[in-house]
C-alpha cells in the first residue's frame, strides 16, 4: 500500500486533475459521445486506471477506501470517465486475483500503465446481466476453445483493447480475456442513450473465436461465483462512489445557482423550499460517504460483509442520485432542462446509477434476503 502522505497528495491531486482536465469539458464529451484520446492519455499519466494494483506491477497500491474516494471525484466530474475507469478496474482486479503467475505478467503491467484499457463483457441482449441466461458458448477446441455469442451494452467496447467475456460452457460459466484484435471479434457502437453517453457503449460479437489455452481466466466452471463475488462487487462499489460524486455535483451546481439567481429582488437561497433542497443534499453526501466508506473498511480487511455493505451503499446512493439530479434541475427550472447547465446531464446520468451494476429491485431483493436469513446487524 501507498503511506498515508502518499495517499492523500494522490487524492489531492486526483481532485485537481478533475477540475483541470475533466469539469470544463464534460457536457462536450456528452454531446459528443466520447471521451477523447488525450484525456485517456491524462489518465495514464496519472495513474488513474487501476491505482488499487501492487507499485510492483504500476499501480499505486492504493486501499479500497481510497479507491472509492478516487471514484466519488472522478464521477463528480463526469459519469462517463468515471464508467471507463469502473470497468478496466474490473478486468484489471480480475486478472489479479485470478490470474495465473503467466496472465499477471503479461497483463497487469500494461492495465496499470493505461497502455491496455480493459472492457467487461457479461450483459446479453437478451439475459442482460443475467448469469444464468448467458447464451454465449464455449466449446472445447484441441487445446484451448472456440467463442461464439453477443454481448451488448459494453462500456467502453468502442476502445477497449482487451475483454473479459463470460460465456457458458456445459453446465458451467467460464472466464476469458480475449484481446479485441482476436479474428473474429467484431465490436458495433451504441449510440443515443440516455445517460453516460461518452462512455463509448458497444455491441461486441464473437463469432466462432479461436481461443488458446491461456485465455481461460480462473479454474474452469469457476467464474460464475467470481462475477458474483468479486469483480461485480467491485463495480457496485465504484457505482456507488460515483453516484456520490453526482450528488456532490448536484449539490455544488445547486448552490451556486441560487446563490446568484433571485424570485422578487430575493436570492433563490433565501426560500425555505430551496434551503430544505439543499439541506437533503448535504445530508445524504454525507450518509453515502459513510456507507462507502464502511464497504471499503470491510474490503480492505478482507471481510465478506462487505458484500453486502456494497449492495446496501449502491442502492442508498444510486436512489439518493437520482433524487437530487432531479431536485437540481427543478431549482434551476427551464435552465435545467437546457444543455448549458450540467445538472440536465447529472439528471440522466443518476438513472443510469439506478440500472447498471445490480438495478434498485434487484438490490432491494437482495438487501431483505440478507435480514430474513437473520444476518442484518
Amino acid at each position: 500500500m501507498t503511506s498515508v502522505t502518499d495517499r492523500g497528495i494522490y487524492l489531492d491531486a486526483t481532485g485537481e486533475f478533475v477540475d483541470a482536465y475533466i469539469v470544463p469539458y464534460a457536457d462536450a464529451w456528452d454531446r459528443a459521445g466520447a471521451i477523447p484520446e488525450d484525456l485517456l492519455d491524462r489518465l495514464s499519466g496519472a495513474g488513474l486506471w487501476a491505482p488499487f494494483l501492487p507499485v510492483t506491477v504500476g499501480g499505486q497500491g492504493l486501499d479500497m477506501i481510497g479507491f472509492g474516494t478516487l471514484h466519488e471525484e472522478i464521477g463528480r466530474g463526469c459519469s462517463s470517465v468515471r464508467s471507463l475507469l469502473t470497468v478496466h478496474s474490473m478486468v484489471a482486479w480480475a486478472v489479479q486475483r485470478f490470474g495465473d503467475d503467466a496472465q499477471r505478467e503479461r497483463w497487469l503491467p500494461p492495465l496499470a500503465a493505461g497502455r491496455t484499457l480493459g472492457a467487461f463483457c457479461l450483459s446479453e441482449p437478451a439475459a442482460g446481466s443475467d448469469t444464468s441466461a448467458i447464451a454465449t458458448r464455449a466449446v472445447p477446441h484441441g487445446s484451448g476453445w472456440r467463442l461464439t455469442g453477443v454481448k451488448k451494452w459494453i462500456t467502453n467496447g468502442q476502445r477497449a483493447d482487451l475483454f473479459l467475456v463470460f460465456a457458458r460452457l456445459g453446465a458451467g460459466t467460464v472466464a476469458f480475456l480475449v484481446p479485441r484484435g482476436t479474428v473474429g471479434v467484431g465490436v458495433r457502437p451504441i449510440d443515443d442513450m440516455l445517460g453516460t453517453r461518452a462512455s463509448m457503449l458497444a455491441e461486441v460479437t464473437f463469432d466462432d473465436v479461436e481461443l488458446k489455452s491461456d485465455a481461460l481466466l480462473g479454474p474452469s466452471a469457476f467464474a460464475s461465483g467470481m462475477v458474483l463475488t468479486g469483480v461485480l462487487d467491485l463495480g457496485r462499489y465504484s457505482v456507488a462512489s460515483g453516484s456520490i460524486g453526482i450528488i456532490r455535483a448536484c449539490l455544488e451546481a445547486s448552490a451556486a445557482y441560487t446563490e446568484q439567481r433571485t424570485v422578487g429582488g430575493r436570492p433563490l437561497r433565501e426560500l425555505p423550499l430551496i434551503q430544505a433542497k439543499i439541506s437533503d443534499m448535504v445530508t445524504d453526501l454525507r450518509a453515502g460517504r459513510l456507507l462507502l466508506a464502511d464497504a471499503g473498511r470491510l474490503k480492505d480487511a478482507g471481510d465478506s460483509a462487505t458484500l453486502m455493505a456494497t449492495w446496501i451503499a449502491k442502492y442508498f446512493t444510486s436512489t439518493a442520485a437520482a433524487r437530487h439530479a432531479a431536485e437540481a434541475v427543478q431549482i434551476h427550472g427551464a435552465n435545467g432542462c437546457s444543455p448549458q447547465y450540467p445538472v440536465a446531464r447529472y439528471y440522466r446520468d443518476a438513472k443510469v446509477m439506478e440500472i447498471i451494476e445490480g438495478s434498485t429491485e434487484v438490490q432491494r431483493t437482495m438487501i431483505a434476503a440478507e435480514a430474513y436469513r437473520g444476518r442484518v446487524r
